[in-house]
């Protein structure tokens, strides 16, 4: 299956000469009523077997014209639209069959109905085929009300209506269906008709039935009038659907039958457990179903309005979301960044993989965390939280995950998906790794062709891009593995595969990379030695659940670094910083510009060394970068590279090829949001030539728009590099910025810059 995104809805024109709608009801009269509004000028139709309602909507002026007989309505037709309920979908079909040639040539024909399936058999038996030139569509509003008197013309603004195309569809056709709902303000997608059948069961059909089925066993109680008296808003909200019209609702679940009973045999199964849980007293089973489902709502909640893509169905079109970040400012003031991501992600693994209770203070409550967070709930952990950064994880052991229902789905996170693969290489079940179309772009062979010499099965994408598909029940064995690349996520990914792995799992690195695995699987009480350029563990052990207090991420604090030292008259100090000896390159590097900044309150909390940065203007100069310090800052240079724009002289990049494989070409992304302010440089394979013009008193280059690519990092950098423009900087894409910093604006605006969000929704 496929769900096609198709662009963002606009109020876009319908240009269709005689549109005919055929069921004058809620549906039909809500797509005549949107139409009017968004100025549609050609002629509506409707055919209707009820006079009453044809003449109701010619006075209410959403229809021109209309009658009973459908041959009468279709002369001359240039779009026929059929909001029919499904079970008489056939008959009308084959009247419409009969009619089509009084229609003018280059008819349309496409529907409204809630199934597809039998739709398309219904066509099949009508015409002998799905005809080119019709368009199965679905969309996904309503209403509990009924008739063309409930018409509402905002029923279908940021609603989806979901396209069923044939694959011999006429493209012309499927363009003007489309036009259609989005000059109601729709937002169009594309699916297959199974697909669509299996999901509306479960996320639509099976509400009904259940909604339906509770108001009519509670209202042939004998108290029922002190129910339904002493009924709060829950009730009121969730069984608001059961006074929907009962005949079309008949006809869904006649025709969706099997769907929709394989949607009720899940629930049953869920019911059953909820059942024996209350029974037994089980409260711990308890507060994990309606923790993880707590959760789950607000979390699914969040993803669609801010990400790119619904969790499980990849579905749901994206909110747009621009930076617009007025020249000049301050930066001064005491800051306290979020958690760090790396470790967020850590603590949420090994606390779910330990035995006993994880308690996590700052964790990083972005999206790309969060949709960790969830995966694990969707093998069967229980936590509780985010709740201000505070996290409990009830781990389960080594053995004890349980197979997800669907793939789990992990954002933006390159890292999340790597380590999950080696996490996953080890289970008994079979996985599916997935996540936004940023990362469905990310190369995964890095991790997918190691671990398959442990004796992993993983099906990639072309190209080795994800998903990833893990086959379970693999016996995998320690190897010794020289990685191409320094790359943590790669040595992380290994090390978590060989904690399942019979034998020692060994992996040498090129370059030194941050090493949170290590750090904190020897927290968790499982050996990991090191010695030189090579770490190692023997497979087998078992992890021990413990206190995790997550320092603020030196990647967020960057940025607010970068900030201070371009801007004169800027103090900053960042508290609580996570300074790992394999991620302070960002400081080793800003010092060697001339950066003012120190290390204040060293200490270590849960064997990570933390600090607080205090950091003043200083005039920088450009360098040559020591290749050493490279991947020891692999994830800051987007905002290394405004701070070498505001230096004086040139700075020069290499051996930073890792930079073109992150959420987005980095180096070529800067480097066309640099042309763009008018800073001079040169790009080469492996790095840049920055050339500054760092004078301090005037702006060091222009304003301009910059397209960040949906890559978080290169949003907020080009945010920063405002503090020094000399106009406006505009940045588009940058939804992305609450996968890491979901509090960035506010922080930006509180040191003195102003940050403004435009935008949020397509």
């Amino acid at each position: 299956m496929t769900s096609v995104r198709s662009p963002a809805a606009k109020r876009s024109p319908c240009t269709e000469q005689r549109l005919v709608i055929v069921g004058l009801g809620l549906i039909g009269g809500s797509l005549a009523a949107a139409l009017r509004v968004s100025g549609f000028k050609g002629v509506i139709a409707a055919c209707d077997p009820d006079p009453d309602e044809v003449a109701r909507g010619i006075e209410m002026g959403l229809v021109n014209e209309g009658g009973v007989d459908l041959a009468a309505q279709v002369v001359d037709a240039t779009m026929v639209v059929l909001a029919v309920p499904v079970l008489a979908m056939e008959s009308v079909l084959v009247a419409l069959a009969d009619a089509l040639p009084l229609a003018a040539n280059n008819v349309v024909l496409t529907d409204v109905g809630s199934t597809k399936a039998t739709i398309r058999a219904s066509a099949i038996n009508a015409f002998g085929r799905v005809p080119p030139n019709m368009v199965l569509g679905h969309p996904i509003a309503g209403s509990e009300k009924s008739g063309v008197a409930a018409a509402n013309p905002a029923l279908y603004v940021r609603h989806s209506v979901i396209l069923t195309p044939e694959p011999d569809v006429d493209p012309d056709a499927l363009q003007r269906v489309r036009a259609l709902w989005q000059a109601c303000g729709a937002d169009v997608l594309e699916m297959d008709v199974e697909r669509h059948d299996q999901v509306l069961a479960r996320t639509s059909h099976l509400p009904h039935l259940l909604a339906f089925s509770l108001v009519d066993t509670l209202a042939r109680q004998d108290e029922r009038l002190e129910i339904f008296r002493y009924a709060a808003g829950g009730f009121r909200d969730f069984t608001r659907i059961a006074g929907s019209d009962p005949v079309m609702w008949r006809d869904i679940f006649v025709a969706n039958r099997e769907a929709v009973l394989a949607s009720l045999d899940d629930f049953e199964a869920g019911l059953a457990r909820l059942r024996q849980a209350v029974e037994g007293g089980d409260s711990d089973a308890l507060i994990a179903t309606f923790d993880r489902a707590s959760h789950a709502r607000h979390y699914f909640d969040t993803l669609l309005n801010k990400t790119s893509y619904q969790a499980e169905y990849n579905m749901q079109p994206q909110g747009k979301v621009t930076y617009r970040v007025h020249p000049g400012g301050e930066a001064k003031g005491r800051l306290r960044v979020p958690g760090d991501k790396s470790m967020s992600h850590r603590s949420i693994m090994l606390g779910a993989l330990a035995e006993g209770v994880t308690e996590v203070k700052g964790f990083l409550e972005g999206e790309d965390s969060l949709a960790t967070l969830q995966a694990f709930r969707e093998m069967g952990v229980a936590i509780e939280g985010p709740h201000q950064g505070r996290v409990t994880i009830h781990g389960v052991g080594m053995h004890g995950l349980k197979a997800p229902s669907g793939p789990l789905y992990v954002g933006n996170s390159g890292t999340a998906m790597r380590l999950f693969a080696g996490l996953l290489a080890g289970q008994a079940f079979d996985s599916e790794l997935t996540g936004d179309e940023s990362l469905t772009k990310r190369p995964m062979a890095r991790v997918a062709d190691p671990l398959r010499l442990m004796g992993a099965t993983i099906d990639t994408a072309e190209g080795g891009r994800p998903p990833l598909r893990i086959k379970g029940g693999a016996s995998l064995k320690g190897v010794f593995y020289d990685m191409p690349m320094a790359s943590a996520q790669v040595k992380s990914c290994l090390l978590l595969a060989g904690l399942y792995a019979e034998g020692e799992t060994r992996v040498r690195e090129p370059a030194p990379t941050r090493d949170h695995t290590e750090r904190m699987l020897n927290g968790f009480g499982y050996a990991v030695s090191r010695e030189e350029d090579t770490c190692w563990l023997q497979g087998g052990g078992k992890l021990s659940a413990g206190p995790i207090d997550v320092p603020s991420d030196i990647s967020s604090a960057t940025f607010f670094l970068v900030a201070a030292a371009i801007t004169p008259g800027a103090d900053i100090t960042l508290e609580h910083v996570g300074i790992n000896p394999t991620r302070i390159g960002v400081i080793n590097i800003l010092t060697l510009m001339g950066a003012d900044l120190a290390l204040e309150n060293e200490r270590e909390v849960g064997g990570e060394p933390v600090a607080d940065i205090r950091i003043r203007y200083a005039p920088l100069n450009g360098i040559d970068i020591p290749v050493e310090q490279v991947p020891l800052a692999i994830d800051e240079f987007p905002a290394l590279f405004i701070a070498a724009a505001n230096a004086s002289g040139t700075t020069r990049l290499r051996g930073a090829e890792e930079l073109r494989v992150k959420e987005s070409d980095r180096i070529q992304a800067m480097a066309d949001g640099l042309a763009v302010l008018g800073v001079e440089h040169t790009v080469v394979e492996d790095g840049i030539d920055i050339v500054g013009n760092g004078s301090g008193d005037t702006p060091s280059y222009g304003g301009g728009r910059v397209d960040s690519l949906g890559d978080h990092r290169i949003a907020m950098a080009f945010a920063i590099a405002a503090l020094r423009a000399g106009d406006d900087i505009v940045i588009d894409d940058c939804a992305n910025v609450a996968t890491s910093f979901p509090s960035f604006v506010e922080l930006a605006n509180r040191i003195g810059m102003s940050v403004n969000v435009e935008g949020g929704h397509d």
